[in-house]
């Protein structure tokens, strides 16, 4: 049954860009987010009218626009998957690559379509379909970024009362001594928490190492990228100068910064995320590639919504050398409303692996119609 079901024809592709309220907003080192963040959801359809879904997530100065990732998935890549059996899902995906250059949310997008799709007319979750399910839940953090301070303390006693610990401070958009101040408090207020501190590019190469040097005073879990993506040089030299791990993230998109990333020890670990490296499959790789290095790995994401969540929470449980967890935060904390029919699952602080087949969660096409700014259904 599992093989019949793999050869049907994929007969219809549809692509919405949706925009998606939230209810704060965001800093980060090299830009803002705030009213909305846009995202585009791919739906394919098998011949026998069951649906697979996936979501591209960007940002224009990380990975790129969703105007990008919608005309990568509705102009360039519907030829080379509409008629196409879902068998040949590997030569989809490699056809994709070269059919249009970057758009890595746009193919990270239809992967998971690919796999939510198979998933589900195999009977099979997505996990089993990248190798196996090495956990049941990951630990969740949330990233802590918004200007006004008072406001992420309001964050702060919910997700304590949720029971999460973990946090990650945004820090190098609004000043040093404001990164020193919150940190002093979250550190007084919060004992129980473990706290990590990404700059995500903030810091001037000027006097990144300084910053660098207070912030480790705190003992934060690691520090995460903080100068430009293409300053290896700058971030090697950070990296042997103190003693709190440093992580990667705009330097190392896919295994081929990865493979210079080790090379070059940049790092002593990486921020995994299917929409900077094309996909779960390709995230894995990056995750193995780390930990052939004895480098760390930890789950990251965009400004995602509930779908995309699910897609990294599969690709996280068939990948054992992620081990950091993962801050699939946004649907639950940051957006006004959700497009999964069900809630992303969340527990104690967890995020729970689904059981079901596929990704375990479908949009809900009245949301995505209602959210939607442009749809192409061919």
């Amino acid at each position: 049954m599992t093989g019949q079901t793999n050869l049907q024809t994929i007969t219809d592709m549809t692509v919405w860009h949706l925009q998606l309220p939230v209810n704060a907003r965001r800093d980060h080192g090299i830009g803002s987010v705030e009213h909305v963040v846009d995202i585009v959801v791919l739906g394919l359809r098998s011949e026998d009218g069951t649906w697979g879904y996936g979501e591209a997530s960007s940002w224009s100065v990380f990975t790129g626009s969703a105007e990008a990732s919608y005309a990568a998935l509705n102009r360039y890549i519907r030829p080379l998957v509409v008629g196409q059996s879902l068998a040949d899902r590997a030569r989809i995906m490699e056809n994709a690559s070269y059919a249009v250059a970057h758009c890595t949310e746009a193919k990270a997008a239809l992967e998971t379509a690919l796999l939510d799709l198979q998933g589900r007319l195999s009977g099979l979750p997505v996990w089993a379909l990248l190798g196996g399910r090495c956990r049941d839940t990951i630990p969740l953090s949330c990233s802590i970024a918004d200007p006004d301070f008072d406001r992420d303390l309001d964050l702060m006693e919910r997700i304590k009362a949720d029971g999460l610990r973990i946090i990650k401070l945004k820090t190098g958009f609004k000043g040093h001594d404001f990164d020193l101040m919150r940190l002093e408090r979250l550190r007084t207020d919060y004992p129980e928490f473990a706290i990590r501190v990404d700059y995500n590019q903030g810091l001037h190469a000027s006097d990144a190492l300084a910053c660098v040097r207070d912030v480790a005073g705190f003992k934060p879990d690691f520090i995460e990228q903080p100068v430009k993506a293409h300053l290896y040089d700058l971030m090697a030299d950070i990296r042997a100068q103190i003693d709190v791990p440093l992580l990667a993230d705009e330097s190392v998109f896919g295994p081929e910064d990865m493979g210079r990333a080790i090379r070059e020890r940049i790092a002593d670990g990486v921020s995994i995320k299917i929409m900077k490296s094309g996909g779960l499959t390709r995230a894995q790789t990056v995750a193995r590639m780390a930990a052939s290095a004895g480098m760390s790995a930890y789950g990251g994401d965009m400004f995602e919504a509930g779908l995309a969540h699910l897609a990294g929470t599969h690709m996280i449980a068939a990948t054992p050398e992620i081990t950091l967890g993962c801050e699939f935060y946004q649907a639950s904390y940051f957006l006004v409303e959700d497009i999964l029919e069900q809630p992303f699952e969340v527990r104690d602080g967890q995020v729970v692996v689904p059981e079901a087949s596929g990704l375990g969660g479908t949009p809900d096409t009245g949301k995505l119609d209602h959210f939607a700014i442009n749809k192409a259904t061919e």
